[in-house]
């Protein structure tokens, strides 16, 4: 676009100048073209070269290309994910069914925090069992001690001391059986529950704290010991990004690169993390392969499924060609070209093609050499001029 307002009155006055020109001796399509650019010029048309009167050069920047060095900069899409090394599924280890749900996705909760009760029987069961082999051992204990002392004053014989011991090896093994299946249960400590009302009733305690980002039960629900998934928790202060990296690229990609993360949702606003992993298999679908990026995540503003850019800097290039991003103009086809200068005021339309944009500046890839005069500021200015000297 023309910013400067005496190149738009200058454009103004060239256009009704020339129209005037061609009012006596255009056909009726021709006067249609000059009222209503389209720039749909034939091919012959395009390739072919038009001069600009010498006075109104001044409204065009004529560039010199020459030979420079550009910071290699790759745009990736991509995806946010959980980290997968921060993020668990809640599977209880208890059936029957949910009494109470104690969490709401959305939720933070603390290690060993409860999320829901479950009224159990096998809980009941095996707390039962508990106090059996905890009695017991205690009975075991006592008359092991006792034997000893008898055994001791010659009170009785060897082999009821070694019966003695035995009983109470019996009685030690089933009280820890016992105290690991409450602890497999998520009960730590079931001394604290022998003077506790009797209930039937059992807490699911959180594995890790972090956020309820998925809740799978519902309240009556039964579930089954070893197989039901309640909950899945994430601590959310940082996230994978998946990210597909084509094939030409992947030169270019290495692990701990470092990378900033765009995305639409919070616009100005860059996240920054690395790269962790790049798969060693390109996906037979989309012919890219997969780079895993650990970002932070301050504030948890970047959620699961959300999509994303990833910024890579990735060297440099030497030699390229660079050219004002106001040089490039497309066609009908939405095909790139520049406006190359043959002479002092004679220029026409050059096809390119183009890479990176970046800074003011966009790398063109070929169709140009060191030493080509292009248009710069003004090439839309040329582009209504082409159209009306065809």
């Amino acid at each position: 676009m023309i910013q400067n307002p005496t190149t738009r009155i200058a454009l103004a006055v060239f256009l009704a100048s020339t129209a005037l020109g061609f009012a006596g001796c255009s056909s009726d399509k021709r006067a249609s073209q000059m009222t209503s650019f389209s720039g749909k010029e034939t091919k012959s048309e395009q390739a072919s070269l038009f001069t600009i009167p010498q006075e109104q050069m001044s409204h065009i920047q004529v560039v010199t290309v020459a030979p420079t060095t550009l910071t290699r900069t790759l745009r990736l899409t991509g995806a946010v994910a959980y980290n997968a090394f921060n993020t668990t599924p809640v599977i209880t280890q208890v059936g029957g069914p949910v009494t109470r749900i104690l969490v709401t996705p959305g939720e933070h909760v603390k290690k060993d925090q409860p999320l829901l009760t479950v009224s159990s029987p096998d809980y009941s069961l095996l707390f039962a069992s508990y106090l059996k082999a905890k009695d017991t051992f205690r009975v075991a204990d006592k008359n092991y001690d006792r034997a000893k002392d008898l055994y001791e004053h010659n009170a009785i014989a060897e082999r009821d001391l070694l019966q003695a011991e035995s009983d109470r090896i019996q009685a030690q093994a089933d009280l820890n059986a016992a105290l690991l299946g409450m602890k497999i249960l998520g009960i730590p400590d079931p001394e604290k529950l022998i003077n506790a009302p009797s209930s039937s009733e059992i807490p699911l305690l959180s594995p890790i704290g972090g956020e309820i980002v998925e809740r799978d039960v519902s309240p009556g629900q039964v579930l089954t010991a070893g197989t039901t998934q309640a909950f899945i928790i994430s601590d959310m202060k940082d996230v994978w990004v998946l990210a597909n990296v084509y094939q030409s690229d992947l030169a270019f990609v290495k692990v701990g690169d470092d990378v900033v993360i765009q995305t639409d949702s919070y616009a100005g606003t860059s996240f920054h993390g690395k790269i962790s992993f790049v798969s060693p298999a390109v996906d037979p679908t989309t012919r890219t392969l997969q780079a895993r990026i650990v970002v932070d995540n301050p504030g948890e503003k970047l959620k699961n499924n959300m999509y994303v850019t990833a910024v890579v800097t990735a060297g440099s290039v030497q030699n390229a060609i660079a050219v004002p991003d106001s040089s490039v103009l497309r066609d009908d086809e939405n095909q790139p070209f520049v406006y190359i200068e043959n002479n002092s005021n004679q220029f026409g339309r050059r096809s390119v093609e183009i890479g990176q944009t970046e800074n003011g500046t966009t790398q063109v890839l070929s169709g140009l050499a060191p030493g080509d005069k292009i248009a710069g500021n003004g090439s839309l200015f040329l582009q209504f001029a082409n159209s009306f000297q065809h």
